[in-house]
């Protein structure tokens, strides 16, 4: 998630240089054969123009709204996790109550470390990319390989869980299901034992059951790409559109340079060009806005900081044992908070 008010040059020129210079020499190319070349047969009159222009405009619009929305739900689910995370911990440190002060310690901080691997062993597993994933230039594509937010999801429970329990982890295809497959068993144990009653193995249960729905919310978002045909022809209608502007603008800008003969060509290079460039460049930065809302969850530039959110969660968690050695909260990198 992109942390600073305004969105530097340098990152924006990152996603649209490419699309710049196509642009500029696909506008300058235009101009050349019409005014050098003499070749008046390629204008197009503006106004069929201006109405592919609203409806790719109308259908840019409802595409980034609907991608907006996957973004906000995958933003509520995850703080919900967080809610549900620190309910857990109070529940674990007000039910698990006995006479022996260490196996309620050891308890405690198992069932609890536990939760921290589960929510950091989901966020790595919706950092997997798909095939239908969107694909950034190489120039942008080498910011998220420096900050290297991708790693293999159950080394993430390394550090909190048992050894035997991480070996049973790394041979799994779900590592965050069977981590709250695990602390079900831990509360199923403690009824059996007589520490937990009726009521608190309910309690507890319920919340396992809210990750797992939790979780389930998160991989149907993941696993779900949005709705192609929405996707590919919004790129489709805008390219298409920003192909055919320059065509249509010889037109506009021929008649106000008519209008001023002196200063004809020199206006009509300044200006038909620029407004072409700048125009396209409108159209194809929504469009791109879009598809980077599309998939919340793949650590990039616009998504959902889960890195940080897990962090908060570890540290709240923590803090609640009365741990003294507690991490420090994530901070962004180059103003991109994952």
């Amino acid at each position: 998630m992109y942390i600073k008010r305004n969105i530097g040059w340098g990152l924006v020129l990152r996603y649209a240089w490419k699309n710049l210079c196509f642009f500029t020499l696909y506008a300058g190319g235009i101009f050349f054969l019409y005014y050098y070349l003499g070749w008046n047969f390629i204008d197009i009159p503006f106004q069929p123009l201006s109405v592919i222009g609203i409806a790719v405009s109308f259908y840019i619009g409802f595409k980034n709204s609907q991608s907006y929305d996957r973004f906000w739900e995958g933003r509520k689910i995850w703080g919900g996790i967080v809610n549900y995370s620190r309910t857990w911990a109070i529940q674990v440190l007000s039910f698990v109550k006995t006479d022996d002060s260490e196996f309620d310690k050891k308890m405690h901080t198992q069932m609890i470390h536990r939760q921290i691997a589960w929510i950091n062993a989901l966020r790595v597993q919706l950092r997997q990319p798909k095939s239908w994933a969107i694909k950034e230039n190489r120039m942008v594509e080498k910011v998220f390989d420096k900050h290297d937010e991708r790693n293999i999801s159950c080394n993430e429970a390394y550090h909190y869980v048992s050894m035997r329990e991480f070996a049973d982890l790394k041979n799994r295809v779900n590592p965050a299901t069977h981590l709250v497959k695990n602390q079900a068993k831990d509360v199923r144990t403690l009824k059996e034992k007589g520490i937990l009653d009726g009521f608190q193995e309910d309690q507890l249960q319920s919340v396992l059951e809210e990750f797992y729905n939790l979780q389930g919310k998160c991989e149907r978002i993941k696993n779900t790409p949005f709705p192609r045909q929405y996707g590919f022809f919004s790129k489709v209608f805008t390219w298409i559109f920003v192909l055919l502007l320059p065509f249509g603008l010889l037109d506009v800008f021929e008649d106000d340079a008519m209008s001023n003969p002196g200063g004809m060509l020199q206006w009509y290079v300044f200006l038909m060009i620029p407004f072409s460039v700048l125009i396209s460049w409108i159209f194809t930065t929504m469009e791109v806005v879009g598809d980077n809302s599309e998939d919340p969850f793949e650590g990039r530039i616009n998504d959902v900081p889960m890195t940080a959110l897990c962090r908060t969660i570890e540290i709240d968690l923590r803090d609640m044992l009365d741990e003294e050695d507690l991490p420090p909260p994530v901070g962004p990198k180059d103003n991109i908070l994952y």
